[in-house]
């Protein structure tokens, strides 16, 4: 009788054994398969990303609705104008105005960089030299007057040390 049960226990945890190695083995096929797909998904999502970026597609350039708001405009000469415009304001010395923060350095915030989005909107980055930022503003084209500006949002990142 003592032998039987010791050949019991013995074939038991044989058993479970097996059961414990084969399953440990289909669980990591199933997670190098995930993370295979997520692999795949994720330069699937960066080859997306880059394509939007490459391809322009929030420009003012490239929206054929916005276009058709300014159907009776020269496009370039209107892009150019509202820079222009918009630029204009690097010239004040406390820096352009519709960067909403305050002078940080011994330098005021100008922008450096326009991209005009849509009829509406602008999203251009600013600097004093060390500390970057962006914002984005709403603005309206006058045919005979300057542009008019209005800041929605700005943030400004953190200053790194180098």
């Amino acid at each position: 009788m003592k032998k039987s049960l010791l050949l019991y226990g013995l074939v038991f945890s044989v058993l479970i054994n097996i059961f414990q190695i084969v399953n440990a083995s289909n669980i990591l096929k199933r997670s190098e398969e995930v993370s295979t797909i997520s692999k795949k998904e994720l330069k699937k999502a960066k080859d997306s990303i880059a394509t939007l970026l490459d391809n322009d597609t929030f420009s003012l350039a490239n929206n054929e609705n916005a276009q058709e708001y300014y159907f009776e405009y020269d496009l370039k000469a209107l892009q150019a104008k509202v820079k222009d415009d918009l630029n204009a304001f690097n010239a004040d010395k406390k820096g352009n105005k519709y960067v909403s923060y305050d002078q940080i350095g011994d330098n005021p915030f100008l922008i450096n960089n326009i991209k005009i989005l849509n009829h509406r909107w602008i999203i251009a980055n600013f600097s004093d030299g060390k500390v970057w930022g962006e914002v984005l503003i709403k603005y309206f084209h006058n045919v005979d007057k300057p542009t008019d500006f209005e800041t929605v949002e700005t943030l400004i990142y953190q200053e790194t040390l180098k």
